[in-house]
């Protein structure tokens, strides 16, 4: 196919998610629109896609907002996700969308599964998976179920709601019993309905993921990683990862037998946990539907995801891996900040203290969104000051 008539990829979401997904579709010569709420987000700032602000990234409205995109083109684009209150819309309007995009995903029955974290550890479970002990917690319950599991313990949502992941962190780590009926008394109506596991022994960095495409038609790209730094730490998303050669081909063949046991197909991933008592990867939880957060670290190692979704989305080969002199680590450079200064420890220095590491918003070829995001403090303050000094 010439690479002038390609048609359009629109990747839905500009946060650094995306800015991975734009510049690894860049590498390969595709045209790519960016859909985002806020066109002025520093991570918006690059040079490979253009861009046009949208009213929402989910709901009904996107939903329109594709539609009304799709009948201005001649073909139909590919279509990224980027966020899961996107691809949960998605899924819900899978008929419409899969009529004017080219995206893959399995029926909305196996989506919500896989998006419902009590609902995959049920099917985990059921399959023979090694997944840690949890329990299920409604909101109105009394938490009585709390004291059947070992601590230390941790509790997260459900599902993912973008407005109480706004006030809330994503997940908390409870101590003991104790600590856990003191939190879901607190905030057990806010968070609704809840998961809560059964701690697996291990730092940071015995976090592990397998980032995948998988075509309709069978082939499958993969790249497995490993974190060695959360924000916040033991409990957030990724700040620095790497690639994880050593385990590659346990977590590959894990991963390729669940999703294959499931019947899903598409972008995804699998984030595992290996247990420092027993040596085993647990697994943790799925991203269906969509980009992970640090997906750009499989392209920088050889292994172009968004590029191998895009070729299969069309019906095309999908490419093989490209070879890279050398490995190289991810960093979102904001949230290893805060985890440094929170006195966690980074373990790349430790596990590899020579690897290369690239910075999430850094590019020499692409200088927009680092000096941007570096920028956008003083635009900040300026605005204050501004405003303080038309209120005197």
């Amino acid at each position: 196919m010439h690479k002038a008539k390609r048609p359009l990829a629109v990747v839905v979401g500009g946060e650094l998610n995306g800015l991975g997904v734009v510049r690894s579709l860049a590498r390969a010569q595709v045209p790519t629109l960016v859909l985002d709420t806020d066109a002025s987000r520093p991570t918006m700032r690059t040079r490979f896609a253009r861009k046009r602000e949208v009213a929402d990234l989910a709901g009904r409205t996107l939903i329109g907002e594709l539609l009304r995109l799709r009948g201005e083109l001649d073909h139909d684009p590919v279509l990224f996700l980027t966020q899961e209150a996107g691809v949960a819309t998605v899924s819900q309007f899978h008929d419409e969308i899969a009529a004017a995009f080219r995206i893959s995903m399995p029926p909305p029955a196996t989506m919500r599964m896989l998006l419902d974290k009590t609902l995959f550890q049920t099917q985990a479970e059921a399959l023979g998976f090694a997944v840690p002990r949890s329990i299920e917690l409604q909101s109105g319950d009394e938490g009585g179920a709390l004291d059947s599991l070992r601590y230390p313990c941790i509790l997260k949502p459900a599902t993912k709601n973008p407005d109480y992941m706004r006030h809330f962190p994503k997940a908390y780590r409870l101590a003991d019993l104790g600590a856990a009926q003191a939190l879901w008394r607190e905030h057990g109506t806010a968070i609704g309905q809840a998961i809560v596991q059964e701690w697996i022994e291990g730092e940071d960095s015995d976090v592990y993921f397998c980032l995948q495409y998988r075509a309709r038609r069978g082939d499958i790209t993969s790249f497995a990683g490993r974190k060695t730094c959360q924000w916040p730490p033991l409990v957030g998303g990724t700040a620095t990862c790497m690639p994880a050669h050593a385990a590659e081909a346990e977590l590959t063949e894990t991963t390729n037998r669940f999703f294959d046991a499931v019947g899903f197909f598409g972008l995804g991933s699998m984030e595992f946990k290996r247990d420092r008592r027993d040596g085993r990867f647990y697994l943790v939880e799925p991203t269906v539907g969509r980009t992970d957060y640090q997906e750009e670290i499989a392209t920088l190692n050889g292994v172009n995801i968004p590029y191998a979704a895009y070729l299969g989305e069309l019906g095309l080969p999908v490419k093989g891996h490209v070879h890279v002199a050398a490995a190289t680590a991810w960093r979102d450079p904001f949230g290893h900040h805060n985890a440094i200064a929170a006195g966690a420890d980074d373990a790349l220095s430790a596990i590899a203290p020579e690897m290369k590491v690239a910075d999430a918003y850094f590019r020499t070829f692409d200088p927009g969104p680092h000096l941007a995001a570096r920028l956008e403090p003083v635009g900040k303050r300026l605005r204050a000051l501004t405003k303080q000094g038309a209120e005197s």
